[in-house]
């Protein structure tokens, strides 16, 4: 266990310099060390799920359901998912090949980057450091994970409880605030995986660069909504306000602002009331499903967003301070030069913009960053065909909020300032896999006789007989052709003995 205490100052550079030696000894390569170590965290998992369910709610005031589906059941069905392809996932690739390799080994490997560094994020604090971890595990990488200082009972529970579990030579936390995470970024990494704001993405960013180092920024942004009037309304604002109010808005794929008609938003803003007064009851500060936020810094800042749009209130609105408390809050009629349009509102705070049809809508988040993700209800496919083809996000949502992230086979990950590259289930273990490409030849006379257009003197006819071989064509796959030639040769060599013999008679 590492430790950014007075008492025992951590030595930063010695520890990546451990890593790297751990890493150059070959210990996180072979297969069956990753897969226990896999098996160890799963154990983990298993073994302390009260004591995960107990840290959420120390730090965010997090119920057991909301825990449970969001993080420590998340990350044991995304774990018991790796495990059950790891042998094929890390199997070597055979691409198809040209007819100038056909008696070639064509190969893809898939490298370990070395020693990769993970950032993770206050609002998830387990399973936005635990499940790129598991990934990094699992491509054979020493990792070093970073747990943010804000869920500071989550942080202490993988300080503690990580290393009974896992190797600690290959993976390493290493505790502390901004002066550890910026010391962190001063060292040479194989890989970088951050989660967090887009401002801190770009400093994460900039350090990588200095060293041409590989990164994936998970960041966020406002990610819309447009609704139009086909919807069922009542299904459309249940889905829509559970994406956004799970963990008080702290999320970074909840829904950030609507946009819709007057009409719509109208009849949203009916539904609404009597769905939260269902689901919270008539005072939200004594629901016991509802999370609170993360410190006072935050709560000042959501605060101030509130008071910014008091006349522009139509649910909720009321805070108290001392409890971090704000309650579940819609804005009408909002504007795109109110504040609370000027950046991510990652609070329990959602604003409708009114427009006037799909066209407008698009306009409207065309103008802007691309965001995280694009959440789009309608019942029209020329809708859903119109916002696939004319917008750009990391993710497309149709007909639901957040869902999309709890499908394995789907990449998850933004673009443009949104951040870059992804993870989830196979995309997990490829983010943290460098695939080594490898051609493999033999020394067989006619695959050299094949090749030997190539040697000088040159010649057109070289030319004309090796450029035939080396073009591209449309056809049959020519993976199984080199056994297909061995079989009819061994087909024409037993017809030839068979003749022979024959004739012999």
């Amino acid at each position: 266990m590492l430790s950014n205490t007075k008492q025992k100052p951590v030595n930063i550079p010695e520890i990546i310099q451990e890593a790297h030696n751990t890493f150059n000894s070959g210990k996180t390569k072979p297969l069956e060390w990753r897969k226990k170590q896999l098996q160890n965290l799963l154990r983990m998992y298993e073994e302390n799920k009260n004591a995960m369910i107990d840290a959420l709610a120390k730090d965010l005031r997090r119920c057991k359901m909301e825990a449970i589906l969001l993080e420590v059941d998340y990350l044991i069905n995304d774990l018991i998912n790796t495990l059950n392809n790891f042998d094929e996932w890390t199997k070597p690739e055979r691409p198809s090949k040209a007819i100038i390799n056909v008696l070639d080994d064509v190969v893809i490997y898939n490298d370990p980057y070395g020693v990769v560094l993970i950032i993770g994020a206050w609002n998830y604090p387990l399973q936005l450091l635990l499940l790129p971890m598991a990934g990094a595990i699992a491509a054979g990488n020493v990792v070093v994970i970073k747990p943010s200082e804000l869920a500071e009972a989550c942080a202490q529970f993988i300080v503690e409880t990580l290393p009974k579990y896992l190797d600690n030579d290959a993976v390493i936390v290493v505790e502390g605030g901004p002066e550890e995470s910026t010391e962190l970024l001063k060292q040479k990494f194989d890989y970088i995986f951050y989660t967090g704001g887009t401002n801190v993405g770009k400093i994460v960013y900039a350090a990588a660069v200095k060293n041409l180092t590989p990164v994936t920024l998970e960041l966020g942004g406002k990610s819309p909504v447009y609704i139009d009037n086909s919807v069922d309304m009542e299904i459309t604002v249940k889905r829509i306000l559970w994406g956004k109010f799970i963990n008080v808005g702290q999320t970074c794929i909840a829904p950030d602002y609507i946009l819709c008609s007057k009409e719509v938003q109208e009849k949203f803003v009916e539904f609404a009331k009597n769905i939260l007064k269902e689901w919270y009851g008539e005072d939200p500060q004594k629901s016991p499903d509802l999370c609170r936020i993360i410190n006072n810094r935050h709560f000042s800042r959501l605060q101030a967003l509130i008071d910014a749009s008091k006349d522009k209130v139509v649910i909720g609105g009321r805070y108290d301070a001392q409890d971090r408390f704000i309650a579940p809050t819609i804005l009408a009629n909002v504007t795109a030069s109110d504040k609370i349009m000027e950046d991510e509102i990652f609070g329990p705070i959602l604003p409708i913009v009114p427009i006037e049809n799909a066209y407008e809508a698009i306009k409207f988040i065309n103008s802007r960053e691309h965001p995280l993700v694009l959440y789009l209800f309608s019942k029209q496919g020329k809708i859903h065909k119109l916002f696939t083809e004319q917008t750009r996000s990391g993710s497309l949502c149709v007909n639901d909020t957040i869902m999309f992230y709890g499908v394995e086979t789907l990449p998850f990950g933004g673009v443009g300032n949104s951040g870059m590259g992804a993870y989830h289930g196979k995309k997990s273990f490829d983010t943290f896999t460098h695939k080594k490409s490898c051609l493999i030849r033999n020394f067989a006379s006619i695959g050299e006789k094949l090749a030997s257009s190539r040697y000088p003197p040159y010649s057109d006819g070289k030319l004309k007989f090796i450029t035939t071989l080396m073009k591209k064509r449309n056809g049959p796959s020519l993976k199984y052709l080199p056994y297909l030639l061995t079989f009819a040769l061994g087909v024409g060599i037993s017809y030839g003995i068979f003749a022979w013999q024959k004739v012999k008679k």
